[in-house]
Parts: C-alpha cells; structure tokens; sequence
C-alpha cells in the first residue's frame, strides 16, 4: 500500500526515532486521505489523525517482541 514507508524494527532498523515514526504515519494518511497537503479546513483532522498514528506505532514498536 505504502512502498515508502520503511521497516522500523531491526534488523532492518536499529536506531529509530519519533521522526521516524512521524514520517511514517505522516504518509499512511497521505495515502488514504488521498491528501498531500489538506486544505485549511481539513488540516486539524488530518494532524490529529497523524499524532494518532504516530503514538499507536511507537507503543506497537515498544511492546514488539522481536526474536532474533
């Protein structure tokens, strides 16, 4: 769905920041807004839905468990 979107557990990633994760989410709500920049009146629902996205992937990525 996302091919920009990068791995953000290692192997593929050892050092991740909340950059990282920003950017991610940042193009998940590209993608399904269909929105690269919203107009002014949808921008607060758009960062909102970002910040979400952002906060669910660094607690999904701190409760991994990765086996290696």
């Amino acid at each position: 769905m996302c091919r920009s979107i990068k791995t953000l557990r290692p192997p593929y990633e050892e050092l991740v920041t909340e950059d990282d994760y920003h950017a991610a989410a940042l193009q998940y709500v590209r993608k399904v807004s269909g929105f690269r920049k919203p107009a002014a009146h949808n921008a607060e629902a758009f960062d909102k839905a970002v910040a979400a996205i952002t906060a669910a992937t660094a607690e999904l990525m701190s409760n991994l468990e990765v086996r290696g």
